[in-house]
């Protein structure tokens, strides 16, 4: 059973940096596309960062310039370092894995991690 695990959540001041973690299984991870998404108070879920498994990344308007994913295949874990971070950052961000075996897509989440910015 593919299984992931955030990591890393806490409390951060504005203007700080903080790094998440997304620890993914090793028999999917090299041929997953993998995206952070979080979700504030009231809202709904929005994709923040997104990596396919090639490694070409994309950005939420909101965090370009600011976010930054990367991956580590010989771990599989795909991180995002925040910098830059405002109150409005506020979420519980989630870790997305995607990818297609025995010809049919799978999509999996982790259970969330919270990460407030504090003014």
């Amino acid at each position: 059973q593919v299984q992931l695990e955030e990591s890393g959540g806490g409390l951060v001041q504005a203007g700080g940096s903080h790094r998440l973690s997304c620890a993914a299984s090793a028999s999917t991870f090299s041929i997953s596309a993998i995206g952070w998404y979080r979700q504030a108070p009231g809202k709904a879920r929005e994709l923040v960062a997104f990596s396919t498994k090639e490694g070409a990344t994309n950005y939420a308007d909101s965090v370009k310039g600011r976010f930054t994913i990367s991956r580590d295949n010989a771990k599989n874990t795909v991180y995002l370092q925040m910098n830059s971070l405002k109150p409005e950052d506020t979420a519980v961000y989630y870790c997305n894995q995607a990818y297609y075996i025995d010809s049919k897509w799978h999509d999996d989440w982790g259970q969330g991690t919270q990460v407030t910015v504090s003014s």
